[in-house]
């Protein structure tokens, strides 16, 4: 049977999760993002008492998030690092058996159509899975999630993004 570790998130590590049974691993960006004294401190001696690893997902996995990602419609909404993060949990999947420690909504919405675990710390999580597309707002025409303008091709009105359930 595998081993369980934890792929953790900034908002795990934020909202006090670090497992004290299992590994805690995250990725260099991750840290970048705590920006509070008390988690930074936390992460600190975590990582000094070897109970956080840092490590890096591989291309593979990479590609893969990429994408889901892409067919998903998150890929607005996903900066580098939370994708990096997501590739880290696809990249141990093959050796562990990875939970990712998040309460970031996007994240937890491709992590399941990932088909990987995941628990939040300080919110309730997800239920469904959701895509993005975008509408006018004039005419209604629908567009794909990454439609790079703000107007409409054919009546020039305001495109705004819509979740959509898959």
């Amino acid at each position: 049977m595998k081993e369980k570790i934890y792929v953790l998130d900034a908002s795990g590590i934020i909202g006090g999760f670090i497992s004290s049974k299992h590994k805690n691993i995250t990725i260099g960006g991750v840290l970048s993002e705590i920006k509070d004294l008390k988690s930074q401190i936390a992460v600190q001696s975590a990582m000094d008492d070897g109970k956080i690893i840092i490590k890096e997902p591989d291309t593979d996995s990479l590609n893969q998030v990429q994408n889901a990602i892409e067919n998903s419609g998150d890929i607005l909404r996903l900066s580098e690092v939370d994708m990096s993060l997501v590739a880290l949990a696809v990249t141990l999947k093959k050796d562990y058996h990875p939970l990712v420690v998040t309460d970031d909504y996007s994240i937890q919405n491709i992590l399941k159509i990932l088909e990987i675990p995941y628990q939040s710390v300080l919110s309730e999580g997800i239920r469904e899975v959701y895509g993005w597309i975008k509408i006018c707002r004039g005419c209604r025409k629908k567009y794909p999630a990454d439609y790079k303008w703000d107007e409409c091709e054919i009546c020039g009105s305001n495109v705004y993004r819509k979740r959509i359930k898959k």
